[in-house]
């Protein structure tokens, strides 16, 4: 076996996953249907906030959770076919665990580019640009 550094494995991971939402398009790929999933760990959660609408399933129990052959995956797994975003806290992890799972057949596993912070990002972003109601 050849030895290769964790940025190559990522590149190899990112190269086959179909298309990484931006932070800009969670909510709407959300209103399409997708599972969204936080895989953070809970003191992250605490730190930094929950994703409105996500599914947390901390990384350790991800395949178990989201295999549709799996008795212990989640309800909301019903098939092969459903978009799946992962979200971790920069979008490094969440690329790697979605490579994995479609190692199991999700083939419509993917990750939010950025992770969770370029979501806050544009969250913030977004509530500054909105102009003041005057009344």
């Amino acid at each position: 076996m050849s030895e290769r550094s964790v940025d190559a494995l990522l590149a190899e991971a990112r190269a086959r996953l179909p298309h990484r939402v931006a932070a800009e398009e969670l909510e709407a790929v959300m209103a399409a249907g997708a599972l969204v999933v936080d895989t953070r760990c809970e003191e992250q959660r605490r730190r930094d906030g929950e994703l409105p609408g996500a599914v947390v399933v901390e990384r350790n129990v991800l395949e178990w959770r989201l295999d549709p052959a799996s008795p212990d995956r989640l309800p909301e797994v019903e098939g092969y076919d459903r978009v799946i975003v992962l979200v971790c806290n920069e979008g490094y992890s969440s690329s790697l665990a979605a490579a994995v799972l479609q190692d199991l057949g999700l083939r419509n596993a993917t990750d939010l580019d950025g992770g969770y912070q370029a979501w806050l990002e544009v969250r913030r972003n977004t509530r500054r640009s909105r102009p003041l109601r005057s009344s």
